[in-house]
Parts: structure tokens; C-alpha cells; sequence
């Protein structure tokens, strides 16, 4: 085989691929799957009543007024919840950095609520892997219930309702733990008003 006609295969195995993996399979895999699941390929985008995108459930947001249910620390730096961002601490249990955040939380949801002898959930004090938690626990949720229902003025039956209605359980009954999504939960509590 001469230099030119290996020179051309190459060039035409390369337009091939180029074509075919650079251009037809990513058309495929996006079209297939905005056919088969378009919010999940959107990005599961959620709007308000207004129709404005509020977020998507799948990234999490900082809420911190007492009104509303509060979700995991964001280890994405200065700027929580920064998809750009994601990353753990890489903090060890016994970093005294770690400890002293772990600290300064559990400090800041006892004054939030100061009546509330209940032990702190840990993931309402520790970030997880990637800093974008959408969901918390169902304990971490309960554990501020009385909060919200006093910031609210409501009964805690109430919030414990609009919280369940966020709440999932298994992956196929199996897969993960039960979660509660703290946008679609807060989005519930407004729905009651107050």
C-alpha cells in the first residue's frame, strides 16, 4: 500500500467517524430521548404559577429563611449549589475544619429553632459528594417541621402534608434511600400560603 492511498483511507475513516459519532449518534441519543423522556432530557426544569422556571429538582437551591425547609450544606465554595463547582470537601472526619463547620451548623439550625431538643440529622451539617444535593432525608425534613410550622402559622400536620407530597421513596423499591426534594416541598408550603 502506497503512502497516498494509506493517506486517503485515513481521511476517509476519520470523515466516517467524524460523521458518524460526531453527528448521527448524538442526533440519535438526543432526539431519542427527548421523544422517551423530554423533562429528563430538559434538565427537569420546574416552573412556578407564573410559568417561570424556579429551578430543576435534580440541583439544589439555598433556602434559608425559617419559613421554609432548608436543605444540605453545598461544599461548591463561595457560591452555593454552583453546578460549575461541584466537588466535595475532601475533608476527613477528624479535619478540625470539618468539625468546626459541622459545629457553626448545627449552632445556626439550633438558633433557628431553639425549642427543638431533637438531635441534627447529619445531612443538614455535612455536604455531600458533589455540593448539589437536591433532596435531604425524611428525618432531616421532620427535624425542622416545627419551624416551619411556627414561621408559617400553621398545624405541623400541615407541613408534614406539603412535605410528604415531595417525598420519594426507593428507586424500584429497592435502589437509595426514601428522599424528600426540598424545592418541590417548598413549592408545596407556599401553595398553603402564609
Amino acid at each position: 500500500m502506497t503512502l497516498t492511498s494509506q493517506l486517503r483511507a485515513s481521511a476517509a475513516a476519520l470523515t466516517l467517524f467524524t460523521l458518524l459519532l460526531g453527528g448521527a449518534y448524538p442526533a440519535i441519543t438526543t432526539i431519542g430521548l427527548q421523544t422517551l423522556s423530554p423533562a429528563a432530557a430538559g434538565g427537569n426544569l420546574v416552573t412556578g404559577g407564573n410559568g417561570e422556571i424556579v429551578g430543576s429538582r435534580l440541583l439544589g437551591q439555598t433556602f434559608t429563611a425559617p419559613r421554609y425547609l432548608w436543605g444540605r450544606p453545598s461544599a461548591t465554595g463561595s457560591s452555593p449549589y454552583d453546578a460549575s463547582a461541584s466537588s466535595g470537601s475532601n475533608l476527613g472526619v477528624n479535619n478540625p475544619t470539618l468539625i468546626d463547620a459541622v459545629k457553626a451548623r448545627v449552632a445556626a439550625l439550633k438558633a433557628a429553632d431553639p425549642g427543638n431538643t431533637a438531635s441534627v440529622p447529619v445531612d443538614l451539617v455535612t455536604a455531600s459528594a458533589s455540593g448539589l444535593d437536591p433532596d435531604i432525608s425524611p428525618a432531616a425534613a421532620d427535624y425542622q417541621v416545627g419551624r416551619i410550622a411556627k414561621a408559617r402559622g400553621l398545624d405541623e400536620a400541615q407541613v408534614r402534608t406539603a412535605i410528604a407530597s415531595a417525598t420519594s421513596g426507593r428507586t424500584l423499591g429497592l435502589f437509595g434511600d426514601p428522599r424528600v426534594n426540598v424545592l418541590a416541598a417548598n413549592m408545596a408550603l407556599d401553595k398553603l400560603g402564609q
